[in-house]
Protein backbone atom coordinates (compact mmCIF):
# COMPACT_ATOMS: atom_id res chain seq x y z
CA UNK A 1 0.00 0.00 0.00
CA UNK A 2 1.41 3.38 -1.01
CA UNK A 3 1.58 6.07 1.65
CA UNK A 4 2.74 9.64 1.20
CA UNK A 5 3.56 11.88 4.16
CA UNK A 6 4.33 15.53 3.60
CA UNK A 7 6.18 17.99 5.81
CA UNK A 8 7.88 21.35 5.57
CA UNK A 9 5.04 23.78 5.07
CA UNK A 10 4.80 27.01 7.00
CA UNK A 11 4.49 30.77 6.81
CA UNK A 12 7.03 33.00 5.12
CA UNK A 13 7.22 36.48 3.71
CA UNK A 14 7.26 37.14 0.01
CA UNK A 15 10.67 36.43 -1.45
CA UNK A 16 11.37 33.73 1.10
CA UNK A 17 11.97 30.01 0.66
CA UNK A 18 10.56 26.74 1.92
CA UNK A 19 11.37 23.11 1.22
CA UNK A 20 8.62 20.53 1.24
CA UNK A 21 9.38 16.87 1.80
CA UNK A 22 7.33 13.80 0.94
CA UNK A 23 8.32 10.44 2.39
CA UNK A 24 7.05 7.58 0.26
CA UNK A 25 6.37 4.03 1.39
CA UNK A 26 5.24 1.15 -0.75
CA UNK A 27 6.78 1.88 -4.18
CA UNK A 28 4.88 0.25 -7.03
CA UNK A 29 4.31 0.90 -10.74
CA UNK A 30 1.78 3.48 -9.59
CA UNK A 31 4.56 5.65 -8.15
CA UNK A 32 6.47 5.92 -11.41
CA UNK A 33 5.79 9.64 -11.32
CA UNK A 34 5.78 11.67 -8.12
CA UNK A 35 5.06 15.31 -7.64
CA UNK A 36 3.13 18.08 -6.03
CA UNK A 37 -0.10 19.85 -6.67
CA UNK A 38 -1.69 22.68 -4.72
CA UNK A 39 -5.12 23.99 -3.98
CA UNK A 40 -6.08 27.35 -2.55
CA UNK A 41 -9.53 28.08 -1.11
CA UNK A 42 -12.01 28.79 -3.87
CA UNK A 43 -9.56 27.86 -6.61
CA UNK A 44 -9.10 24.81 -8.79
CA UNK A 45 -6.37 22.30 -8.12
CA UNK A 46 -3.10 23.23 -9.86
CA UNK A 47 -0.31 20.84 -10.71
CA UNK A 48 3.00 22.31 -9.56
CA UNK A 49 5.79 19.87 -10.42
CA UNK A 50 6.41 16.22 -11.21
CA UNK A 51 9.42 13.94 -11.45
CA UNK A 52 10.00 10.61 -13.14
CA UNK A 53 11.27 8.37 -10.34
CA UNK A 54 12.85 5.89 -12.71
CA UNK A 55 15.47 8.28 -14.04
CA UNK A 56 15.61 11.78 -15.40
CA UNK A 57 12.65 13.97 -16.14
CA UNK A 58 11.16 16.90 -14.28
CA UNK A 59 8.12 18.93 -15.19
CA UNK A 60 6.86 22.27 -13.91
CA UNK A 61 3.83 24.51 -14.15
CA UNK A 62 4.60 27.77 -15.93
CA UNK A 63 3.69 29.66 -12.77
CA UNK A 64 6.61 28.15 -10.82
CA UNK A 65 9.30 27.61 -13.46
CA UNK A 66 12.59 29.10 -12.40
CA UNK A 67 11.48 29.36 -8.76
CA UNK A 68 10.64 25.79 -7.70
CA UNK A 69 12.79 22.69 -8.02
CA UNK A 70 11.62 19.11 -7.57
CA UNK A 71 14.11 16.42 -6.66
CA UNK A 72 14.30 12.96 -5.14
CA UNK A 73 16.53 11.04 -2.78
CA UNK A 74 15.96 7.37 -3.47
CA UNK A 75 18.01 6.29 -0.46
CA UNK A 76 15.59 8.18 1.77
CA UNK A 77 12.44 7.40 -0.25
CA UNK A 78 11.80 11.12 -0.28
CA UNK A 79 10.71 13.65 -2.87
CA UNK A 80 11.43 17.32 -2.27
CA UNK A 81 10.03 20.59 -3.54
CA UNK A 82 12.39 23.51 -3.04
CA UNK A 83 10.42 26.73 -3.32
CA UNK A 84 12.31 29.99 -3.73
CA UNK A 85 11.20 33.55 -4.41
CA UNK A 86 7.81 32.74 -2.97
CA UNK A 87 4.88 34.98 -3.83
CA UNK A 88 1.57 35.54 -2.02
CA UNK A 89 -0.16 33.74 -4.90
CA UNK A 90 1.77 30.59 -3.96
CA UNK A 91 -0.32 30.37 -0.79
CA UNK A 92 -2.18 27.05 -0.83
CA UNK A 93 -2.36 23.57 0.60
CA UNK A 94 0.35 21.53 -1.08
CA UNK A 95 -0.19 17.83 -1.67
CA UNK A 96 2.32 15.17 -2.55
CA UNK A 97 1.01 12.87 -5.26
CA UNK A 98 1.97 9.74 -7.14
CA UNK A 99 0.71 7.98 -10.24
CA UNK A 100 1.87 5.86 -13.14
CA UNK A 101 1.81 8.89 -15.45
CA UNK A 102 2.46 12.57 -14.83
CA UNK A 103 -0.86 13.84 -16.20
CA UNK A 104 -2.85 13.29 -12.99
CA UNK A 105 -0.18 15.00 -10.90
CA UNK A 106 -0.05 18.04 -13.18
CA UNK A 107 -3.80 18.49 -12.94
CA UNK A 108 -5.56 16.50 -15.64
CA UNK A 109 -7.32 14.17 -13.22
CA UNK A 110 -7.16 12.94 -9.62
CA UNK A 111 -3.85 11.20 -8.82
CA UNK A 112 -3.92 7.59 -7.76
CA UNK A 113 -2.19 8.44 -4.49
CA UNK A 114 -1.91 11.64 -2.50
CA UNK A 115 -0.90 12.73 0.98
CA UNK A 116 -2.80 14.75 3.55
CA UNK A 117 -1.26 18.04 2.50
CA UNK A 118 0.89 20.71 4.10
CA UNK A 119 -0.06 24.39 4.26
CA UNK A 120 2.12 27.06 2.69
CA UNK A 121 1.28 30.68 3.47
CA UNK A 122 3.17 33.57 1.88
CA UNK A 123 2.55 37.07 3.20
CA UNK A 124 3.27 40.29 1.33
Amino acid sequence: QVQLVESGGGSVQAGGSLRLSCVVSGYTYSTKYMGWFRQAPGKEREGVAAIYTGGFGTYYADSVKGRFTISQDNAKNTVYLQMNSLKPEDTAMYYCAADSTRAPIMGARTPKHQGQGTQVTVSS
